[in-house]
């Protein structure tokens, strides 16, 4: 019953999480049209969340333990809670880089804590396995929210601020998240650091980590498997508007789909992993997501606006493009899990330390690199452009599989 409280806990602050990160690309669409900021100009929102998980993942995660999992999850929802309040109270551009600033901060204590915290749940490499991409999957249940909450908001107006007005249900939700973590005990004595360690030696420790070779070949995938998935996600609400012609609300929805295939995706695979080895399912997937790319863009060409688009009438590539979420879905909980698993419970907190460092450039990296192709050369080019990235995936994924085999 403990755990179940536990896990809970877990799974909604993931939830409240994937709301307000992948709220970036609505946002990005929003203070284009509300505070006459570029397309360039709104990227740099991907870096005002990205820089700053990776900046306080590797200034505190390898003493994290130390400080304690559950009360650096209620710090950083006490940061999350305020930094929402100001949206609607003190609305401009300035207030929105800080909210994201405020909520990189923020999960990079979440996730390492979530991520470390299933290390001391799980009972066994599948069962830990299994609950990764459960937690995941709820991550993009939330991220399914967050399209329909949002559009719910968002006027057809593009100067209307409306939109500001969730911010309150936001900041409710983390304000509840709160109290439920508050009421939840924590049994953290696994993760112990050893005694008389000085906070210079753990960080060094979690330096050291990655030296090792498997190591190295794991952040490098995780790296482009989230600058592929921020590049996509970031930017499909604006494809959507300007390639396919679909109105703004319409838009932030369709992305929707897009979460619902990497949900739906994530929990499959924590059923299709405990029977099927994970390097055979993760190599169909990259190469199902260079399909999807080559099959479904060719059709996003010369589309006309009609003002009377509806979700019957709207292009068959909206509702095919965002599928390559499936295929997606169980690469990034697929890795991190075999990596886990590999490493005693007290080095979880600095292995996600570096995950979520190398996670973070990966999606700044993803994010700016698509909105500058975008600007300059269309929506089409900007999303061709990630054949490159997973086409590196499959090379890094060769290569990680024979390192975890080495250490098995």
């Amino acid at each position: 019953m403990k755990n179940q409280r536990l896990m809970l806990a877990l799974f909604l602050i993931y939830f409240v999480f994937a709301i307000l990160l992948n709220s970036v690309g609505t946002v990005i669409l929003q203070v284009i049209g509300n505070y006459g900021v570029s397309k360039s100009g709104a990227s740099v929102l991907e870096g005002f969340k990205d820089l700053p998980i990776a900046a306080v993942s590797f200034l505190v995660a390898s003493f994290l333990p130390r400080i304690g999992y559950k009360n650096a999850i209620l710090a950083a929802l006490a940061l999350v809670t305020c930094a929402c309040i100001a949206m609607p109270l003190l609305p401009s551009f300035w207030t929105t880089k800080l909210l994201f600033l405020c909520v990189g901060v923020a999960f990079a204590l979440v996730k390492v804590s979530v991520y470390s915290t299933l290390g001391l749940v799980a009972t066994d490499r599948r069962h830990h396995a299994s609950i990764m991409n459960t937690v995941e999957g709820v991550f993009m249940v939330g991220v399914l929210s967050a399209a329909w909450i949002f559009g719910y908001f968002i006027e057809p107006d593009p100067k209307s601020h409306s939109w500001l007005q969730v911010y309150w249900v936001l900041a409710a939700l983390c304000a509840l998240t709160f109290a439920l973590v508050l009421s939840t005990p924590f049994d953290e004595r696994a993760a112990q650091l050893p005694a008389g360690r000085s906070r210079w030696e753990d960080f060094i420790a979690m330096l050291q980590l990655f030296f090792k070779p498997l190591v190295c070949v794991f952040v490098l995938t995780a790296f482009l498997y989230v600058l592929i998935e921020q590049s996509v996600g970031t930017w499909l609400p604006t494809f959507n508007n300007e390639i396919l012609k679909l109105p703004l609300a319409m838009s932030v929805q369709v992305g929707s789909i897009f979460a619902a295939c990497l949900a739906i995706g994530r929990l499959s695979a924590g059923v299709i992993l405990r029977r099927v080895s994970w390097y055979p399912v993760l190599n169909a997937c990259v190469i199902g997501m260079a399909a999807m790319v080559l099959l479904v863009l060719p059709l996003t060409r010369n589309i006309v606006a009609d003002p009377n688009v509806s979700w019957g009438s709207a292009p068959v590539a909206t509702f095919l493009f965002p599928l390559i979420g499936l295929f997606m879905a169980p690469i990034y909980p697929g890795i991190n899990s075999v990596m886990l698993s590999s490493l005693p419970k007290n080095q979880h907190s600095a292995m996600t330390g570096l995950l979520v460092i190398f996670s973070a450039l990966g999606g700044t990296s993803g994010s700016m690199v698509t909105g500058y192709v975008f600007g300059k050369a269309g929506g089409h080019n900007a999303f061709y452009l990630t054949l490159v990235p997973i086409t590196l995936v499959l090379v890094t994924l060769f290569f990680f599989k024979r390192q975890v085999d080495r250490v098995a």
